[in-house]
């Protein structure tokens, strides 16, 4: 059963639509990465328990904007390890919001391309999501890195025993931003079919 052109055009977009809602809900929310204390008799860690996204921590119902700004820091009081960190979050708070910007560029060249049934233009755009996705993808494997060596620094600071009370572990933000990424993959995939079907219609114009 072959799937008409219109078929693929319209979940293609849908596709689009749903993974730059996502990777914006996920740029939006502060729950990336989560830091919550066991239930012991330690009052004095108890305001560890935060919850952070990549501009702002939350610490007991404190949003701290200013908490994270690499591009606002000096970077002469820091040490190598500590650098790298502060390079790698300026490479996230880039690559991922441009992702977010080309998505919505994607979408109007998709729409273009659509309308003038041209299969040069619709795998141009097919292309395009590719990229959008392998810039998403970069950002989010790029702040599992990050977060795993901030965590290993943070240990080598207070000692291991210090941490054994906390419990870390990513948040449904970073999901989002998978669930995005996975969207652009298959809004590519469904352009490059609908090119595909649009060449053959071309190419035999006896097809309905």
């Amino acid at each position: 059963m072959k799937v008409s052109f219109g078929y693929l055009v319209i979940a293609a977009g849908v596709c689009g639509i749903l993974s730059f809602a996502l990777l914006a809900t996920a740029l939006g929310t502060d729950y990336w990465y989560i830091i919550e204390m066991n239930q012991v008799n330690m009052s004095d860690l108890d305001d560890m328990s935060s919850h952070s996204g990549l501009w702002s921590i939350n610490e007991g119902g404190k949003t701290h904007t200013g908490s994270i700004d690499s591009f606002k820091t000096d970077y002469s009081k820091f040490s190598e390890a500590e650098l790298q960190m502060l390079n790698m979050h300026s490479a996230i708070v880039v690559l991922l919001p441009l992702s977010l910007v080309m998505l919505l560029l994607g979408g109007i060249c998709g729409l273009v391309s659509a309308l003038a049934r041209s299969p040069i233009l619709i795998t141009g755009t097919a292309s395009y999501f590719f990229i959008c996705s392998l810039l998403t993808l970069s950002g989010v494997i790029l702040y599992i890195v990050y977060s795993h060596q901030a965590l290993v620094e943070l240990e080598r600071l207070v000692g291991k025993e210090s941490l054994s009370y906390i419990r870390t572990s990513f948040g449904w933000s970073l999901a989002l931003a998978w669930l995005s990424y996975s969207m652009e993959l298959f809004t590519g995939v469904l352009l490059l079919v609908a090119a595909g079907t649009c060449r053959l219609r071309h190419s035999s114009p006896t097809l309905a």
